[in-house]
This record gives C-alpha cells, structure tokens and sequence, in this order.
C-alpha cells in the first residue's frame, strides 16, 4: 500500500519537474527557443517539450483552448521556414509532388473538423503505480478536444494517384529526433482505407494547419500536420514534410517498434504485436484534485469521457462511486455526444465518513464498460482502468 504522499508522488502530482534548472511552467514557445514561462501546462520535460495542463483547467470547456491543449514532442521544435516550405508526396502513386504552403491552402477545399487527440501514454503514471515504466510519466491530462482544420489528405492522394498495390500512407516529419546514435525523423502511418474514409462531415485524415481558428503554433506542428480522428495522437505526425504511400505499414521506428502494446519487448514480440491504432474508451475525474479534503455530503465532480475510437461509437453513460464500487451515481453531460470527441460531465456524490476515493467508470453507446483494471505494459500505453481520485474526509 502507498500513502498518500507517496501515491501522489508516484502518479506526478508532487513530483519535482526539473530538467536543468527549477520547475516549469509554460503554455508556448518561440520556434526554435527556450520555454516561455506561463502557468498554462505542467511541463515533464522542456525540451524536447512535452507537457499537460492541470485537469480542473482541462475540463473547463468542451473546446479545449490552444494554451490549455497538452503537448508531445521527440525531438526540439524544429525551425521551418513557412515561405519556402514543400511538402512532398510520393511513393506507390502516378504523379508524385510538392506543394507549398500557401498552394496546399488555396489549391484545396478546407475542412474542419472537431475531434479529441489523446496520447497512447496518457495516465501513463498510473501503469507506473504498479510497476516503473519508463517515459513521459502522464498523468491524465494528456488529451484535449479541437477544431482542426486543412486539406483532407484523400484529396492529395487522389491529386498524386493511387498506385495499385497501395495499402498504407506513411507520414514522416521534419523534426530530428537522436536515436541509437543517429538522426530520425518521427513517423507514423495509418491504412490506405483509413485515410480514404471520409464522410460529408468527418474527414479519414487531415493534413491540417489550423487549430481553434488559429495558425498552427510552432509546438503543434507549425505549419502542417496530421489529425487523424480516432487514432492516437502519435499517428497525427507534427510538422509534416512528407506524405509516402507504401504496400505497407511505416518503417520507422515510432511505428515499428514504439506505440505497440508489449510486455517484454523482445524482437519477436514487437515483430508480431500491431501498431497502436484507435484509442480506447476511457473517463476520468478532473475536479476534486486528488488528495483534496473533502466535507460530509454532497461533493460536486467533474471531468471527462471518452469513447473507443471506433466509428460511430459516443458515450452514453458515466457512473461514480464514493464506496468501493458498491453503488453507482448516474452523471450528467454537460456536452453533446459526438463520434471522436469526448464528453463533458458533472456529478454530485454523496461522500460518506469511510469515503476514501472517487471513482468513475464510462459506457459507450455499443454498452462497452470501462474496464475495472488493465493489465501492465513494457511502454505505459492504453491506461484505462477505472479512475480513482483518493481524497479525505473531513467534517
């Protein structure tokens, strides 16, 4: 058993964020500089950045805001010159090109498209509970909800020609990341019949260059990168460079070896374990923070849910407990059940002398529980286990 001391520790509630110099805490930064110090996010690391937002902040809209909207990078920002930027598609297609910025925005209809990225990692902390994992050690924040908006990538697939035997569209990024001595770009890829599966109102992929009616800033992939609704966020690849259509999955690395599911990570588990695609459903407690005290009584609580990235699939039912599981409250939504976003809820909870947690479990609209416990992983990925808030009563 861990106090509540340690357990807060451990999930990086009251862990110390250095890296070089004392805690940070920022919502931006200059394109190829140092942080800019703002209470925005807590930062894990600065550089490359990845950071989340406290989760009371997370859930204060349905639309999470630019400077609220968590951040993962493996490598420094990297400095792209907008004006002399190409991106480049090619591979198992008829007429491979490049094209620029400014032609990418007005050569092709734009799209928008509200959709939820979350991070395989996210509640990563939590695995580590149960048995160190090694990573940015999530909490639960990291995940937001945004209006993406650019160019459908079918539209640039179809502009290029598809080549028969195509299956997979692989995305490489600018950025340089140090791996096994050298230098890689990250990358990711998805199915052909993903990216080609749009609908009037819900693209199979984005090659996007807004975010909330905004340019892209420099820590979310200034000026172009993928959003593919319903995938984690690792296959929505930040400053896109080059679009590859292949007869098969990426090979790199961050979609070869990394974001799969494995508990040993021997070559032959990893060569036979697919790459992580869609996101699993999953709910989580934002308000009360955990370790608050807490009065006898009625307890407002809210947070957020999410459905499996299937499509068609939306939440339909959040459940909280204050004893152990033996009785459920029913939340309500305070926003609209939509296919790839997640929902908003609030709750009031009876909290009883013996009350020592929060918990809260989500269904999907197909009846799909939460499920109670997950089993560990070698890489922290897919925590969604039931959420448990520890708190203490008072009177």
């Amino acid at each position: 058993m861990f106090d509540r001391r340690t357990l807060l520790q451990r999930a990086g509630l009251l862990a110390p964020l250095w890296f070089a110099g004392p805690p940070v805490w920022l919502t931006g930064r200059s394109a190829f500089g140092a942080p800019e110090p703002n209470p925005g996010l807590i930062v894990h690391t600065p550089v490359p950045h990845n950071a989340e937002p406290p989760l009371g902040a997370l859930v204060q809209s349905w639309i999470t805001p630019n400077d609220r909207f968590y951040v993962r990078s493996h490598a420094p920002v990297p400095k792209v010159d907008a004006d002399n930027f190409k991106l480049s598609v090619e591979g198992l297609v008829e007429e491979p090109f490049e094209i620029s910025l400014g032609q990418l925005q007005s050569d092709f209809k734009k799209q928008a498209v509200v959709a939820t990225m979350t991070c395989a990692g996210n509640r990563r902390s939590e695995h580590s509970l149960v048995k160190e994992v090694a990573g940015v050690q999530w909490q639960a924040g990291a995940i937001g909800n945004a209006k993406w908006a650019g160019t459908r990538l079918s539209d640039l697939l179809k502009k290029a020609g598809i080549k028969e035997g195509a299956k997979h569209v692989w995305f490489d990024g600018v950025d340089e990341v140090e791996y096994k001595g050298g230098i890689i770009p990250f990358g990711a890829s998805i199915p052909l019949n993903k990216a080609m599966s749009d609908t009037e109102t819900m693209p199979g992929a984005l090659v996007c260059h807004e975010m909330n009616g905004e340019p892209l800033s420099p820590d979310h992939g200034f000026p172009i990168r993928t959003v593919v609704p319903g995938y984690i966020g690792a296959r929505s690849v930040k400053w896109l460079g080059k679009i590859i259509v292949s007869d098969r999955p990426s090979t790199n690395h961050y979609v070869a070896a990394a974001y799969k599911v494995v508990i040993e990570g021997t070559d032959d588990e990893l060569a036979s374990t697919p790459p992580l695609e869609n996101f699993v459903i999953n709910s989580v407690t934002c308000d009360p923070d955990a370790g608050s005290n807490v009065a006898l009584g009625k307890l407002d609580v809210s947070g957020y849910a999410l459905a499996t990235g299937i499509p068609g699939q939306t939440i339909a039912r959040v459940e909280l407990s204050t004893d152990g599981g033996a009785s459920w409250t029913k939340a309500r939504f305070t926003s609209q059940a939509k296919p790839y976003c997640w929902r908003l809820w609030k709750a009031d909870v009876d909290v009883r002398a013996k009350t020592s947690e929060i918990i809260v479990r989500a269904v999907d609209s197909s009846g799909n529980i939460q499920p109670e416990t997950v089993a560990w992983n070698l890489k922290g990925y897919m925590f969604n286990a039931w959420h448990k808030t520890p708190v203490r009563v008072g009177e």
